[in-house]
């Protein structure tokens, strides 16, 4: 029908006489029918475009047939929707849907405010609870808490995971969803609905948000000659800040060094080789990158530092990623001892592409290697010494909006009589009752520490029983012990 009256349109074009100057002179009767004709057949098409969902309002000129189906989609649902949609937000969805399809933990569509969040996370303070996370599973994951964060003071641990925030369900969101439900401003509450491996029941954890300063190396003196050094992530200034430290350490008389990589979830891949670069003998290999048609490109040590310093590195399973590296490039090309517990497991690189709008995609792009070609990925790195932590170290955290007292029965009680044992505060048993014995305890606990001496356990009382516990964990920490005496063997 349409090419029929094309044809009509064609003839009474031809039909059109000689222009007798700069314009072009019509009959009068074949003038009104062109234009009648033009009028028809737009008010049809437009018709026609209408009154079938399967036809689509915009023609996109693409050859590449695989976006067919997309396009067809997208039209469908911005024609014959019930309500009328966002167009950016579907389109947003089909980019997430894409990279939620390669079914890969570490690869995400950010937001524009999910970017500009990433990106702070590595390159300067923020504002949320400072814990690395990641989707696992199906669940989002603790990696690890950062050094000092109130992530760190609530208790939270690697591998913990989170159910919900504020009520909020986070099953099937991503790792990005998830941060910015998470993060939020200085000095505001967020509660955390946490499940720990190992125990049945979960826990509610409050957590005052606050700044996270991105500093991530702590370095002291354990005697007069070794020090100990902590590096927490690989941001944009670890090796500078690293450096500094290290200088510093030296004038101060550090002949050997315990460099601590544990619940370091890792980060900047060029840090977490500047700095394999200052203990890797020159020429040596770090870290080998397989690409997706299995070329293997290596990069060797730069020898910007001192590989001859007596070394012994502490990993446990919050070290991932590039901690990864570093603990493996040491071990593996300069004979460095790692002590400890096996590591995270993660051995891909990722990078972040931006789009002009702000947002981007995170992806990953290549398996990384240890120097003998190993791929650690979710296997993680055996230390050459292992050594756990006590059990008490790995208590979940008591709620301390909760009221224990006389008569309660429930695990949070029975974490808080081992807490109290631990510290020296015998309750007389361990299963969760709290009967007269235990109150006596929490008083015994409370008189020692000057608070309001009411044999119950909230608030205050209850956080300062977490503190004490983590400092006593700190004090006695039997894997530092451990690779202070591996050390002191090699520098003999």
């Amino acid at each position: 029908m349409e090419e029929e009256k094309l044809d009509q349109e064609k003839t009474e074009q031809e039909q059109v006489s000689e222009p007798k100057s700069g314009y072009i002179r019509f009959k009068k009767f074949h003038f009104i029918m062109l234009l009648f004709l033009i009028v028809f057949l737009s008010a049809g098409i437009t018709t026609v475009a209408l009154s079938f969902g399967d036809e689509k309002v915009v023609k996109v000129n693409n050859d590449r047939k695989e976006f067919e189906k997309l396009y067809e989609a997208f039209d469908t649902l911005k024609n014959d929707y019930f309500k009328k949609v966002n167009e950016q937000k579907l389109i947003n969805g089909a980019i997430n849907g894409m990279v939620e399809s390669l079914d890969d933990p570490y690869s995400d569509y950010m937001s524009k405010d999910e970017a500009k969040s990433f990106h702070s996370s590595i390159s300067s303070s923020f504002e949320g609870i400072g814990a690395e996370i990641q989707q696992k599973d199906g669940h989002i994951v603790i990696v690890s808490p950062i050094k000092g964060s109130p992530a760190e003071k609530a208790g939270l641990k690697p591998n913990d995971i989170i159910v919900s925030v504020d009520g909020k369900s986070l099953q099937g969101m991503t790792s990005t969803e998830a941060v910015t439900l998470i993060r939020g401003k200085k000095g505001t509450k967020v509660e955390l609905t946490i499940s720990r491996p190992g125990s049945d029941a979960q826990m509610i954890v409050p957590i005052i948000r606050d700044e996270i300063p991105i500093e991530t190396v702590y370095g002291e003196m354990v005697d007069d000659k070794i020090a100990k050094v902590q590096i927490t992530s690989f941001s944009t200034n670890t090796s500078k800040e690293l450096t500094q430290t290290l200088n510093d350490l030296q004038s101060k008389g550090m002949k050997g060094l315990v460099l601590d990589l544990r619940q370091n979830p890792g980060g900047l891949l060029d840090q977490a080789i500047s700095i394999s670069s200052m203990f890797v003998p020159k020429g040596k290999i770090i870290v080998k990158e397989e690409d997706r048609n299995g070329k293997i490109k290596e990069i060797a040590s730069q020898n910007s530092g001192n590989p001859d310093l007596p070394l012994v590195v502490l990993i446990d399973k919050g070290s991932a990623s590039a901690s990864e590296i570093l603990a493996a490039a040491v071990k593996e090309s300069a004979g460095v001892p790692l002590v400890g517990e096996k590591s995270f497991g993660k051995g891909t690189v990722q990078t972040a592409s931006n789009f002009t709008d702000g947002s981007n995609i995170k992806f990953t792009i290549a398996k990384w290697l240890t120097p003998n070609g190993n791929w650690i990925h979710k296997k993680g790195i055996k230390p050459d010494v292992e050594v756990a932590l006590p059990e008490y170290a790995s208590l979940p955290i008591i709620n301390p909006d909760k009221e224990l007292t006389v008569s309660a029965a429930s695990e949070e009680v029975k974490t808080a009589q081992k807490m109290l044992k631990a510290l020296g505060f015998d309750p007389g048993r361990e299963d969760g009752f709290f009967d007269d014995k235990t109150k006596e305890a929490v008083i015994s606990f409370q008189t020692a520490n000057n608070l309001p001496a009411d044999g119950i356990l909230k608030g205050e009382s209850s956080l300062k029983l977490m503190e004490l516990l983590r400092e006593q964990i700190k004090a006695n920490d039997p894997q530092v012990q451990k690779a202070i005496e591996v050390l002191n063997e090699r520098m003999k």
